[in-house]
């Protein structure tokens, strides 16, 4: 069991626990820091259990017993801070707000990035470099990560279109042949347009990423499935989350891309810096007063 996401993997084996062990998975989700300073016999008090069903509990997560299970906690809450639901109310401050929402992402990122899987990406990194040419699909706040990585990989010198209407996208699809690759990013994996396009590429031989949470339609369609698997209540967080992650998983592709095509492609970006400084307004130098 992945640590890094120890209460995700709580919440997501809660159902598969005895009733009584659902209660130890329910105090430790609602109060992870206290856990740390607990002996056995003060969990099961607060959980309202017996100790042999605390030991039940952590041995059905795979830790030898509780003082394991307490060490990978304690260890998973120095280093993550999203340990906590992200909700907003009336009372919370311009500071309150501000910490959540840092807090949810920076969670979320790391979380995200012990889980990306590096042969897929290794092997999405491949595809691109092999392509004809690249397009990126999406709709609403992917839309935007569309438009994003566009730009991105016109930088590398890579031809590649982002769309992000339901027509142009099932035009551009049928048109699309073996060599070519559809990148398709959704925060749910469920949007039905979007499947239709991707439907459209794929049986045209073009070869299709897919940036979405896992076991989605999507995921199912595409060849080579990036899992952005975040909270699945799609709560104000997850929306905000996803769409950072996305561009980061970008970002990551970008990177990987710019690697594999060579020195040539670094020399050319520079040319590229160069060629925009006289689009910027020189910053003025403090006078020097002899």
């Amino acid at each position: 069991m992945n640590s890094s996401n120890l209460l995700k993997n709580i919440a997501e084996a809660r159902s598969s626990l005895r009733k009584s062990e659902q209660k130890v998975a329910d105090y430790v989700l609602a109060q992870p820091k206290d856990i740390i300073h607990m002996r056995i016999v003060d969990l099961a008090s607060e959980a309202q259990v017996s100790e042999p069903t605390v030991v039940r509990f952590c041995r059905a997560l795979n830790y030898d017993g509780f003082q394991d299970f307490k060490l990978t906690l304690a260890q998973v809450l120095a280093t993550n801070p999203n340990f906590e639901p992200f909700s907003l109310n009336k009372q919370d401050t311009v500071t309150d707000f501000k910490q959540k929402i840092f807090d949810s992402t920076v969670g979320n990122l790391m979380n995200i990035k012990e889980d990306l899987d590096e042969q897929t990406l290794e092997n999405a990194i491949e595809a691109l470099a092999q392509a004809k040419r690249i397009e990126f699909y999406g709709f609403g706040a992917s839309a935007a990560v569309c438009t994003d990585a566009q730009h991105k990989f016109y930088r590398l010198k890579v031809t590649a279109v982002a769309y992000s209407d339901p027509h142009l996208q099932s035009i551009c699809a049928v048109s699309l042949s073996e060599g070519d690759v559809v990148v398709a990013i959704s925060q749910t994996g469920r949007t039905k347009d979007l499947l239709h396009s991707v439907k459209l590429a794929r049986d045209n031989g073009a070869t299709v990423i897919s940036l979405c949470p896992s076991n989605t339609p999507l995921a199912e369609l595409a060849n080579i499935p990036i899992h952005i698997d975040l909270e699945e209540d799609k709560d104000l967080s997850a929306l905000m989350s996803s769409r950072v992650v996305h561009l980061v998983v970008i970002d990551v592709l970008a990177v990987g891309l710019a690697m594999k095509l060579g020195p040539g492609v670094i020399d050319h970006l520079k040319t590229i810096r160069r060629s925009l400084r006289s689009l910027r307004q020189q910053e003025k130098r403090p006078l020097i007063r002899k």
